[in-house]
């Protein structure tokens, strides 16, 4: 119900993705995909095994037949990984209404983004690993994942991949398509001054912290409210410096900010100069939000092995462990039963290949077996072996 058949079908046809294709088309591949990425599968023998046992019910998954292990692999190396990019994109676009936190009231929440990266280890030298080459055996290769997600929505709306040695701030330059007004939060690993004067001619907004070796001028002093947050130290105007022979300004706000829970001391910059200082507190905060929706990716979708030993398939099966995180939060948005995330993706991986309302499920999981046990006693009230009928709850 999420992922619309047509849809998959013209952006296959975009970027000719099932040209010379007879059977395993991109529907089937990402159909494939999704069954290996719920099932927790680490292998093409693995998942190939997984779709075997389960041939009897295929037309469950919308297949009529078992991939060959070779074709699958061709596929994960041919198949370009931007068709399973659009496709989350797709989905991500038509339901982003469903993934709207109601709790996210105010206005400058609700314009908030958060950008981040992750590294995925990889055991084999695909990618360029990240760090020092160790004094003993190989530098194991590295794909790194930058991402941008709405605050209020929780999923990322903008993925791109390089090596895991490329540097954070590269990956500013993606930021242009962020409407006018738009905040964005991010680490400072991703200091880029040039860029940051761009933000501001564009009227988007950054919260990020001062590098310990920045250099700048302090301007003036703004006068911390009676009514402020305690934590806020200092409030005021500087001007970074960057560029040959620092020549170059860009106009910022400086804000102190004593953390008292960790007891820590903070420097946030923002070209900002409307927000009160502790928001700008509270935005940076914010920013952990993405660390834990990368925490709940490696958990629950675990990318330790690989399908395929080339950089296109590593992406493939990215995109997947990603839409399928899509698809779990979608379901979980509109149960509303409180399901730990965890305790979801172990039921659908449980439930996958039944035949079950997994929504009449997971709303009354008891009600739902209950059920199951009456119809089953209406089914054998008249046969000889009545003990067949099911168990009780």
């Amino acid at each position: 119900m999420y992922i619309a058949r047509g849809s998959i079908r013209k952006i296959a046809a975009m970027h000719q993705a099932d040209r010379y294709v007879k059977k395993f088309t991109t529907h089937n591949h990402l159909v494939v995909m999704l069954f290996i990425a719920f099932e927790g599968y680490q292998s093409i023998r693995e998942a190939i095994l997984g779709l075997l046992a389960n041939a009897h019910k295929l037309s469950h998954l919308g297949l009529s037949y078992v991939v060959r292990r070779s074709t699958f692999s061709e596929a994960n190396q041919r198949r370009s990984s931007k068709v399973f990019g659009e496709i989350y994109m797709s989905v991500c676009r038509k339901h982003a209404s469903f993934l709207a936190d109601s709790r996210l009231s105010d206005n400058d929440m609700k314009r908030l983004y958060i950008m981040d990266s992750t590294t995925i280890t990889l055991f084999k030298d695909i990618l360029k690993g990240v760090g020092r080459n160790p004094k003993e055996g190989k530098k194991k290769g590295g794909i790194k994942a930058h991402t941008i997600i709405k605050a209020e929505e929780n999923v990322p709306h903008l993925i791109r991949y390089s090596e895991a040695v490329r540097h954070d701030h590269t990956f500013l330059k993606e930021v242009h398509h962020l409407p006018k007004g738009s905040i964005i939060t991010f680490d400072k690993g991703y200091v880029d001054y040039a860029q940051y004067e761009e933000f501001t001619k564009n009227s988007i907004w950054y919260v990020t912290r001062l590098k310990d070796n920045a250099i700048y001028k302090a301007r003036k002093e703004f006068d911390i409210p009676d009514d402020a947050d305690s934590g806020v130290l200092k409030d005021e105007e500087i001007f970074l410096l960057y560029g040959p022979n620092k020549r170059c300004e860009h106009k910022a706000r400086r804000i102190a900010y004593w953390d008292s829970e960790n007891e820590r001391l903070f420097e946030f910059i923002t070209n900002n100069f409307e927000l009160t200082a502790e928001k700008v507190a509270l935005i940076y905060k914010k920013r952990w939000q993405i660390e834990l929706l990368f925490k709940q990716l490696k958990q629950n979708f675990p990318l330790k092995y690989f399908l395929g030993d080339n950089e296109n398939a590593v992406e493939v099966q990215i995109w997947a462990a990603m839409l399928a995180n899509l698809l779990l939060t979608l379901v979980k948005s509109r149960v509303r039963r409180s399901w730990s995330f965890s305790n979801l993706v172990s039921i659908i991986r449980q439930q996958l290949m039944n035949y079950i309302d997994v929504y009449a499920f997971l709303e009354d999981p008891e009600g739902t077996w209950r059920r199951i046990v009456n119809s089953r006693e209406e089914r054998y009230k008249n046969s000889l072996f009545p003990e067949l009928k099911g168990a009780y709850f």
